[in-house]
């Protein structure tokens, strides 16, 4: 069936007329089938109905993978309203000011890796996003059964009409200036992505995900969540995210998909419990997020030899850009990013003049296709990274060989991608440079073999300053979510600066790479 023309609420109405008994997830050990997820999506619905969500409400989601999330987000495209998907990894402060970017009207979190450790995450959340406690829902179930078990078919809340390119779902990503953008789609952008990466995967009713990428992605949505949902496939959600849990649920559930960043494929191989036929299921996994280089890859296809690698790559206003082929030999897999996707088109272009550059030579990629986003929220026309043409430009750099593969030969932007989480500095130096014994602080992305990068920060302290590290360290927890902390700390008692008087980033960044013996790598 084509579903590239629906809106979310007509998918999962599609589906569940369709095929309501068929089991599209297991959490925790628990299957839910599409008649679940309608059931338990229109009691949330419900609720957020009663607190005044409505067609064009924007609704601030935080939550983990899992059943939570996926019938809090049919739930709010029940209501015709816009869900904004934030990383709930981040300390409150962060998920809040994220909500604000997006002027989220209402609040769905659920329970959140920082509530752990903080017994008031919840108040400075609400606080954050200037909202107040009833507009917000925190999403909890000690049983999900249970829950949908005692919903009724048919909660009450208003029918609206919403159209399949209708802004439906925002995503953030890390403008220049460190402050998130709203990135705006459809269901069109998103389930035509998905139908064309289901088909580049070969997913079938018979396949069974082990689902690790996170949902509030863009390539967690597209090529996790409703990939597998267009194909009738199962996902399963690991209850974390650690080595040994993600290939014992491969092993239980003999998983035949697993999409990852090298990070974690490292991490699982490298495992003590590791033997290859706990993962000999597996058929085919694309690496997504951050780039593998050539040994990480070899030692993946010797450990997991029953695997189809696939390398992609994409953005958060359009993904995938391409994907390697299903039986692409390991050339392509090792040196490119594969072919591009049904409907993209590609430029490459010279970054200071605009010009095309010649068939075969390095440009800034710029891109165009009907799955792109439908714009940034509230940037005006010169703030958009598309121009007027329609062609986004991405700040990568590449080409396409003889044989049509995409090339990434580097980066124009200061981006940090640690372990497939993207990363500013400027948001790194921003929490630095709020402590008195800061002078100066510029932080960069450094070469990393398990990471791809890692973050690393330069700092001048203050005349006569007492500076221990741990204690720094501690201190900056408090303001930086775990994964945009520095690995490194170097100190130093000036910049080398330009004829300007600015900081000579390439001089200071070389001098960082030679102190942490990695200007060879």
């Amino acid at each position: 069936m084509d579903y590239t023309n629906l809106s979310f609420r007509e998918f999962l109405a599609s589906k569940t007329d369709s095929n309501p008994d068929r089991v599209i997830l297991v959490d925790d050990a628990q299957p839910y089938t599409w008649s679940d997820i309608d059931r338990g999506s229109s009691a949330i619905a419900s609720d957020l109905a009663r607190m005044g969500v409505s067609k064009r409400s924007r609704v601030g989601f935080a939550m983990t993978n899992g059943i939570g999330f996926v019938m809090g987000f049919f739930a709010v495209q029940k209501l015709g309203a816009i869900v904004l998907l934030i990383n709930p990894s981040q300390l409150a402060e962060d998920i809040g000011a994220t909500a604000l970017v997006g002027d989220a009207t209402h609040m769905i979190y659920g329970d959140l890796p920082g509530m752990k450790s903080d017994p008031d995450f919840a108040g400075k959340l609400i606080t954050s996003a200037h909202l107040t406690p009833d507009k917000t829902l925190h999403c909890h179930f000690d049983d999900p059964r249970n829950f949908i078990a005692g919903c009724s078919v048919s909660e009450p809340f208003a029918d609206v009409s919403v159209e399949a390119d209708d802004v439906a779902v925002m995503i953030f990503t890390s403008g220049s200036t460190g402050k998130p953008k709203g990135v705006m789609h459809s269901a069109y952008n998103v389930l035509n992505a998905a139908t064309l990466n289901s088909a580049d995967q070969t997913l079938n009713d018979s396949d069974r995900t082990c689902l690790i990428l996170p949902l509030f992605h863009i390539f967690g949505l597209v090529a996790g969540l409703f990939a597998n949902a267009v194909a009738d496939s199962t996902l399963y959600i690991p209850k974390n995210i650690h080595a040994l849990t993600v290939m014992e649920t491969i092993d239980r559930y003999k998983c035949t998909i697993f999409h990852s960043v090298p990070t974690m494929l490292l991490a699982i191989v490298n495992n003590p419990d590791f033997k290859p036929g706990r993962v000999s299921s597996v058929r085919c996994t694309i690496i997504s997020g951050a780039a593998a280089t050539q040994s990480q890859i070899e030692l993946f296809k010797k450990m997991m030899p029953n695997n189809r690698f696939l390398s992609s790559y994409g953005l958060s206003e359009m993904a995938p850009v391409s994907i390697s082929s299903y039986n692409a030999d390991d050339d392509v897999v090792l040196h490119t990013v594969g072919h591009l996707v049904k409907g993209v088109d590609v430029r490459f272009i010279d970054p200071a003049t605009g010009d095309d550059r010649p068939e075969g030579i390095e440009g800034e990629i710029i891109v165009k296709s009907t799955i792109l986003m439908t714009g940034y929220y509230k940037l005006s026309a010169d703030d958009q990274a598309i121009d007027e043409n329609g062609w986004i430009h991405t700040g990568d750099l590449g080409y396409i060989r003889d044989d049509g593969n995409l090339v990434l030969s580097g980066r124009l932007k200061e981006l940090i991608i640690r372990g497939g989480e993207n990363i500013m500095p400027v948001q790194v130096e921003s929490a630095i440079s709020e402590f008195d014994i800061i002078e100066n602080v510029r932080v960069y992305g450094v070469p990393s073999e398990y990471y791809g990068e890692e973050v690393a920060a330069c700092i001048v302290l203050k005349t006569d300053i007492k500076y221990n590290e741990d204690e720094f360290r501690s201190a900056l927890s408090q303001k930086l979510a775990k994964f945009r902390m520095p690995t490194y700390i170097e100190v130093y008692e000036s910049f080398p600066v330009l004829g300007t008087g600015k900081i000579d980033n390439v001089r200071l960044k070389e001098d960082l790479l030679g102190r942490l013996g990695l200007n060879k790598q």
